[in-house]
């Protein structure tokens, strides 16, 4: 398995580790629900090293992103400007999710997720203009420091860190809190990790993240999205820019290829099981499958996002088949948490 710059200072700090998308990540530190809950009142940081940095170079590298992404970068006027978009195939289907941040200039900054990155970059690089240069940047190690206090332990850890050159920082994050995420030299990551300890942010691992991210309503690439769903089948069609005068990739089969299904959240109703991927969802207007599922730390209930008929609405129940029963669940629109607040 592949490592990232912090592998000691995860051993060190007693975490569980695992593999995920070819790379040993920490679990957890000894407990997912702490974390969560760290996270969501406190601060935490996560190594997020294996997603990929790539950067986008050249005179006409504003075209070529206008046309490789199905939001519009044209949006990404100031330096420091971020969208959050879609890679898809010419039949609409998604190949990715990612973030891309405007540097300045004819410089793009895109951060891919570490399971469809060599992908993403074949994919890419057949898509590629001659002008434009795509740079990988496996030199860089990232954290993502989130939580209602990350700004204020952060500037206690690193007081200056702000007038760096060779840090990157971005007000993004997987987990519906206020935070950023902090992009510097791999050899730098370890000292980082050790201050924002130090400073009182709590470790977290994979599970954690996972949790968060399902409460926030965000949607996990290979589970809830993949290359057989489009974006307006999971609920991100507002990153879809169908603004006139631009062809992007898949946008013609987006016009042709209607929804099948739509994408809202489940929140369990009858206690004794918990809502996981796979499992069948039976409803007046006909069937449905969950695609994420967890215990959730903040309702302190169960919860999931799942594919319904496009008839369905939130306030109705449905029926989840969970092992052996059949257990009553609430529809909901998404997010069920944001800023700490439940919205459901």
């Amino acid at each position: 398995m592949r490592r990232t710059p912090l592998i000691a200072e995860h051993r060190a700090a007693g975490a569980k580790l695992t593999e995920f998308a070819g790379w040993e990540m920490p679990l957890h530190y000894g407990s997912q629900i702490e974390e969560h809950h760290a996270v969501r009142r406190d601060a935490g940081v996560f190594d997020t090293s294996h997603m990929l940095t790539l950067d986008v170079e050249g005179a006409a590298a504003r075209e070529f992103l206008r046309r490789a992404l199905a939001n519009d970068v044209a949006k990404l006027q100031s330096p420091g400007n971020w969208l959050y978009s879609c890679l898809l195939a010419e039949d609409g289907g998604i190949l990715d999710d990612l973030i891309a941040y405007f540097l300045g200039g004819s410089r793009f900054r895109l951060v891919l997720n570490a399971a469809t990155a060599e992908d993403d970059l074949a994919w890419l690089e057949r898509l590629r203009p001659a002008g434009v240069e795509l740079r990988a940047r496996r030199d860089l190690a990232m954290l993502a420091v989130q939580g209602p206090r990350a700004r204020e332990k952060f500037q206690a850890a690193f007081p200056g860190l702000q007038d760096r050159d060779d840090a990157f920082f971005a007000p993004t994050g997987y987990t519906g809190e206020d935070g950023f995420e902090l992009l510097l030299p791999a050899a730098d990551a370890p000292d980082a990790w050790r201050r924002l300890l130090a400073a009182g942010v709590r470790p977290c691992g994979l599970g954690a993240r996972d949790t968060l991210r399902l409460e926030a309503g965000l949607m996990l690439y290979g589970q809830d999205m993949d290359a057989g769903v489009t974006p307006l089948e999971c609920a991100l069609a507002w990153t879809v820019d169908l603004s006139a005068g631009r062809d992007f990739v898949g946008r013609q089969a987006l016009a042709a290829r209607a929804p099948r299904f739509q994408t809202l959240g489940l929140v369990l109703q009858t206690r004794g099981g918990v809502l996981r991927a796979h499992q069948a969802v039976h409803g007046d207007h006909g069937e449905g499958v969950v695609t994420s599922g967890s215990y959730s730390p903040t309702l302190q209930a169960s919860i999931a996002l799942a594919r319904l008929p496009l008839a369905s609405r939130p306030g109705e129940r449905v029926q989840v088949a969970v092992r052996e029963r059949r257990l009553e669940a609430r529809i909901v629109k998404p997010p069920f948490v944001r800023r700490g607040r439940i919205l459901v």
